[in-house]
């Protein structure tokens, strides 16, 4: 997977669901779909606090997936209700290393 981009997306849940896995799974159905999207990892603690690295071709890929009018409306949402907190950067891959299967 090297050689691509990497949307590194930080929260903070609020308390209780609202919802929140309904449109989840709705997203990664949708994403799943997204011209250049290559793929997930995502972990989230007791505490609330979240790690999701999702895996793009290009930027204009993020891009067009920021902008899907599906998306726009959760991540509205995500602000209004299921985040207390977030942080999104976007970076590049240049390299990868792996151990195992």
């Amino acid at each position: 997977m090297t050689s691509c981009f990497a949307v590194i997306f930080t929260s903070t849940r609020t308390e209780g669901d609202n919802g929140y896995a309904a449109a989840a799974e709705r997203m990664e159905e949708l994403v799943n779909m997204q011209p250049g999207y290559l793929g997930v990892e995502s972990v989230r603690g007791a505490d609330g606090v979240g790690i999701t690295v999702s895996y793009w071709e290009s930027e204009a890929a993020i891009l067009a997936w920021r902008q899907n009018p599906e998306h726009r409306v959760i991540q509205e949402r995500g602000r209004s209700i299921w985040y207390s907190k977030f942080h999104t950067r976007v970076c590049r891959v240049e390299r990868e290393y792996r151990f195992g299967q």
